[in-house]
């Protein structure tokens, strides 16, 4: 497995393969240069701890994060019983954030990720602002999302597949609400191991299932294959504003090894998270269950409200069956310029909204929907779209 140059030597220096030694006798070193001023008496009164600069992330949130993962299995999509090991697990700000370190950790300038079209362009983003390319793989609608397998192959087999590092996959992906199926992830991990490509698995809609097809699984856990899995309390809490987000690690033992020491690096000259969030992360893990029960009673009964509206009026929208997720895509006729409907929708509903083009749809004719607001404003939205939709085609009088 290939590791960015950015990120060091796997060889340590003579300094500190003794610290090592040292610790692994039990011997406790003081630092000359200990700079860390809780350790002295000097921590501010709100905050009495003292500062213990764990890369990953303090102990005793890790701990409670895998215990709480290893305890709600079928929350979490998982059915093997296996425990979660917090020294498995980074804390950070964001999954946003974790895209970063991990482009950091797996590509050096001028490598490349495989990400999937459709999809929310923040991950090409990130990759332009990390000097990483991002090369795209396509989903394809049938009456369902399939992820066009393909694609992959070509790009990994293909000339410069040699730079292709990582393969992300959104689980299930946003905006087109699809999971990754049994048949898809057998044939994406037998490409992983064959080529030596990372799997990078966001996974924060995994817990909001709509219309799913049978067999969804979350990839955290993912022994077969260097599998690093993102999640965080921006979905599970429906709270983005709680900035805290987690990396889980997996694969083949070696691998993680290797992996490991790398983040450790990236982790450690970023700092690990705040303790004014994580000592509140027992009580916010608590609250997740009920959270993404509630969120998805609404999300739910607003997908119910959007198909029985749409089948009561004479309309040319259609909706993209979601598998899962807080979004939806609608379809109407190509003839009419996603652009125009926006502006319509601005200008005469007070309405704004993303078009298909954001996502890289395959052609005209898409606007995204958010399935989160109260049943009420939902239905507004929802006979916004339909109306404005017809009058642009001359289906409901001006």
């Amino acid at each position: 497995m290939h590791f960015s140059h950015r990120t060091g030597s796997d060889r340590p220096n003579r300094i500190a393969l003794a610290e090592s030694e040292a610790r692994a006798h039990g011997l406790k070193l003081g630092r000359l240069n200990d700079s860390n001023p809780t350790r002295f008496g000097l921590a501010p009164a709100f905050l009495p701890q003292v500062y213990e600069a764990e890369p990953r992330g303090p102990r005793k949130a890790r701990q409670a994060l895998a215990e709480f993962l290893t305890k709600h299995q079928s929350l979490y999509g998982k059915d093997r019983g296996i425990a979660v090991d917090p020294d498995n697990l980074y804390l950070l700000s964001s999954t946003s954030q974790a895209y970063s370190w991990l482009m950091k950790l797996l590509c050096d300038p001028g490598d490349a990720i495989l990400e999937p079209r459709p999809g929310y362009p923040l991950i090409e983003s990130i990759a332009g602002l990390e000097c990483v390319r991002t090369i795209p793989y396509r989903l394809t609608y049938d009456g369902s999302w399939v992820l066009d397998l393909a694609t992959v192959r070509q790009a990994l087999e293909g000339p410069g597949g040699d730079r292709i590092r990582a393969l992300v996959l959104i689980n299930p992906n946003n905006p087109t609400g699809s999971y990754i199926h049994p048949e898809e992830r057998r044939s994406l991990l037998e490409l992983c191991q064959r080529q030596g490509v990372a799997i990078i698995a966001d996974e924060v809609f995994f817990g909001y299932p709509l219309d799913p097809l049978p067999g969804r699984a979350r990839l955290a856990g993912e022994d077969r294959v260097l599998t690093f899995a993102l999640d965080g309390f921006s979905k599970s809490l429906a709270a983005p504003h709680a900035k805290l987000g987690w990396i889980q690690v997996s694969g083949p033992a070696d691998q993680v090894a290797a992996a490991k020491r790398h983040l450790d690096l990236i982790a450690d000259d970023y700092l690990p998270m705040s303790l004014l969030i994580t000592r509140d992360m027992e009580a916010m893990l608590s609250d997740i269950p009920v959270q993404t029960s509630r969120v998805g009673k609404r999300i739910r009964g607003n997908l119910e409200i959007l198909r029985q509206t749409l089948s009561q009026k004479e309309s040319c929208v259609s909706l993209l069956r979601p598998e899962g997720g807080w979004n939806v895509l609608l379809r109407f006729p190509q003839v009419i310029d996603e652009e125009e409907l926006i502006l319509r929708l601005i200008g005469s509903y007070g309405l704004t909204g993303q078009p298909g083009y954001f996502f890289d749809m395959p052609g005209n004719g898409y606007l995204a929907l958010s399935l989160l607001p109260e049943s009420s404003e939902f239905r507004r939205n929802v006979n916004s779209v339909v109306s404005a939709i017809g009058k642009i085609t001359c289906l409901e009088p001006t």
